[in-house]
């Protein structure tokens, strides 16, 4: 006598424990993935919104082989206290100056010209940024 076995009917009696398993780990998955696309989101608006300061590099001059004078353009908003870094390159790209510039005025925008001191000869100067605070 050999004894058959039959199986349940397949879809009857509901999902199974891997079935199951698969569409928690897409909710999961699909939660994680809009919470970070929302975070970059948010990281991004308020970077470019949150902007107070802005400035530009008007022209340099090297007025002498231990200084460079840099004329700085600074646009924010009255209220906005913060400081620029400028630097100061030699023939060769290595830096040979470097100079935070504070602006505490309370003015929308600051015209100004700063002197870079310098190790040695510079050939160019370069804005490379401004940070409120």
């Amino acid at each position: 006598m050999s004894a058959v076995r039959e199986g349940l009917p397949e879809g009857r009696y509901g999902r199974s424990a891997d079935e199951r398993a698969d569409r928690r780990l897409r909710i999961v998955g699909a939660v994680l993935g809009a919470a970070l696309v929302a975070m970059v989101g948010w990281f991004g608006y308020d970077y470019v919104a949150g902007q107070k300061v802005s400035a530009e590099l008007i022209k340099f001059d090297v007025s002498a082989d231990d200084r460079v004078q840099v004329h700085l353009e600074v646009r924010k908003d009255k209220d906005a206290k913060g400081f620029c870094t400028l630097r100061a390159l030699a023939r060769d790209g290595g830096e040979v100056g470097h100079k935070d510039v504070r602006f505490d005025q309370a003015a929308d925008r600051i015209d100004q010209v700063v002197t870079v001191r310098t190790t040695a000869k510079a050939t160019s100067a370069e804005l490379l940024g401004c940070t409120a605070q």
